[in-house]
């Protein structure tokens, strides 16, 4: 249960869930290299134009070289939270977020260019969106490496 609200905290605000953890250092951090990728990307402004529709304005106002960071960031300061309170014992728990972070960029990488059944989600929806996929092929790829381990024995 602690594992999973540090985890949560985690996607609210990086580094939320390090402070919980009591590592403050490491949580200090991450909020402040949030705040820094946040501000030089203008990623708040282009949420709020995508929640009001406005997509194209949206890839207007984004600097995607800053942008390009935070997926990464975000999902190691999830994974991160996340095993230092205790979860992802597994083998290969982490698999799921980094996939997930691989599929977010990648969506980031397109979104200016790919529509899904005509629709345009633009630079923050088409990334949200592949948090899925990334979440899918990471647990994929998880059990059957615990496969091959297990067999291995």
């Amino acid at each position: 249960m602690k594992a999973i609200e540090r985890l949560l905290w985690s996607i609210a605000l990086p580094g939320f869930g390090q402070l919980l953890n009591k590592k403050y250092f490491k949580g200090t951090i991450f909020i402040l290299l949030e705040f820094i990728v946040n501000v030089q990307s203008k990623f708040n402004e282009a949420i709020r134009l995508s929640f009001l529709g406005k997509n194209i304005e949206a890839i207007k106002i984004i600097d995607f070289q800053w942008l390009m960071f935070y997926p990464c960031l975000y999902f190691f300061a999830m994974w991160d939270a996340y095993k230092d309170a205790g979860g992802g014992q597994s083998p290969y728990a982490f698999l799921p977020f980094v996939f997930s972070a691989y599929f977010v960029t990648v969506g980031l990488i397109y979104s200016t260019h790919v529509t899904i059944f005509g629709i345009f989600f633009g630079p923050i929806w088409l990334p949200i969106l592949s948090v899925i996929p990334g979440v899918l092929v990471g647990l994929l790829i998880k059990s059957i490496l615990v496969k091959l381990h297990l067999s291995g024995k």
